[in-house]
């Protein structure tokens, strides 16, 4: 079996599908993608195309390695980006191939349901208790939140107080029902991760999410000296050397990969070994499309050291349309109880409504990412 083809769609409402042909019909989905950088990625991946057309897709390992080490330049979103659609559409024609799932071929799975969390709030997070109580009455017993909006380097206390209403709402509402993960999303300086970290103790969240932009992650040992909550980052990190001194530092409670950012199933899997190694958990970032959920939750049921998955149903960025949107199929994504059951179809386990696909495709969508400045006119980190 040959690789003969590769195929890109961009589609609302910011992600970038990939398909592998192979000369015997079976063919493999991929999802790589930079948040505002498609065009980009879509360009790398056609970079890759001529390491790939006329070569078994089988040899998924030796693929990667070929992609990763034949440049001089490696690692960085791009690139890893590019590979890791690329990963995700070979583990999928592998899986077919053999007629099993992706689990079945990284060891079978150790558990039967894989619990998941809501996204709850937006960017500028507002009405958490209501978006809460909603979470909760569809199942959810966990959900995300992004903590503040722009923040200084030095900023008031009034800001940190209007963090800690909004979570204090959640619990006036639910109480412990709900648990929290609460998302700096890098948008927060070392001096005020340190006060809002020992602030949110009373609260008890789940953990708090890149809690520094990870060229910060220097700072987390201090973080982590202010307060108890669990810390978690690596959304931004893409490759195990990116990992590995933030693993032996011993700061960091749960890493976030992501299988469409961070070199695909395949790095990731490595990725988790090693954090199960120093005693961390995982938790696969997830806020893209039904290819990306579908490789993250056949890693989740082989992952004995996986925590929670992120999922973007409602999601406030799914805009014009949402996971379930371009799926085949839409059960085979089945939500009871806050959890998820595995993928049991070969490959990663999802089969794409290539009509609807190309339809969309039509409009391709152009998203970027917020671009905010703080009062005094200075850009701000989104």
């Amino acid at each position: 079996m040959k690789i003969t083809d590769l195929k890109l769609w961009r589609i609302p409402p910011r992600w970038l599908f990939l398909k592998i042909e192979t000369d015997e019909g079976l063919y493999g989905w991929g999802e790589p993608l930079v948040e505002g950088r498609a065009d980009t990625v879509l360009a790398a991946v056609q970079e890759c195309r001529e390491h790939l057309v006329g070569r078994n897709p089988l040899q998924i390992e030796d693929i990667w390695q070929s992609l990763y080490r034949g440049g001089f330049y490696r690692g960085g979103p791009v690139l890893m980006s590019a590979i890791a659609g690329i990963d995700q559409a070979l583990w999928d024609i592998k899986g077919k191939y053999l007629h099993v799932p992706v689990s079945e071929l990284l060891g079978g799975s150790c558990r039967t349901k894989m619990r998941v969390y809501q996204w709850c709030g937006g960017d500028r997070p507002r009405d958490l208790d209501r978006a809460a109580l909603a979470a909760y009455e569809n199942g959810f017993t966990a959900m995300k939140v992004l903590a503040c909006e722009e923040l200084n380097y030095v900023d008031s206390f009034q800001k940190v107080d209007e963090v800690l209403q909004r979570i204090a709402s959640v619990r006036a509402v639910l109480g412990y029902k709900m648990d929290i993960g609460i998302d700096f999303h890098g948008r927060v300086h070392k001096t005020m991760a340190k006060v809002l970290a020992k602030e949110l103790e009373q609260f008890h969240p789940m953990f708090i999410e890149e809690p520094v932009l990870s060229q910060q992650n220097e700072s987390l040992r201090e973080i982590a000296m202010h307060t108890n909550i669990p810390l978690a980052t690596g959304e931004r990190m893409f490759t195990r050397w990116d990992f590995k001194t933030i693993l032996q530092q011993g700061y960091v409670d749960i890493i976030q990969p992501d299988p469409s950012h961070a070199g695909g199933i395949t790095e990731c899997r490595k990725l988790a070994a090693m954090a199960e190694a120093y005693d961390v958990s995982v938790a696969f970032h997830s806020p893209l499309g039904p290819i990306a959920l579908a490789a993250c939750l056949q890693l989740d049921f082989t992952t004995p050291n996986a925590l929670i998955q992120e999922q973007s149903l409602g999601m406030h960025y799914n805009q014009e349309n949402d996971l379930l949107d371009y799926l085949a199929d839409r059960s085979v994504f089945t939500y009871a109880g806050g959890y998820m059951a595995p993928l049991t179809g070969p490959g990663l386990g999802v089969e794409i409504n290539e009509a609807y696909m190309k339809e969309r495709a039509a409009v391709p969508h152009g998203w970027k990412p917020c671009q905010w400045r703080l009062e005094d006119g200075s850009v701000a980190e989104w």
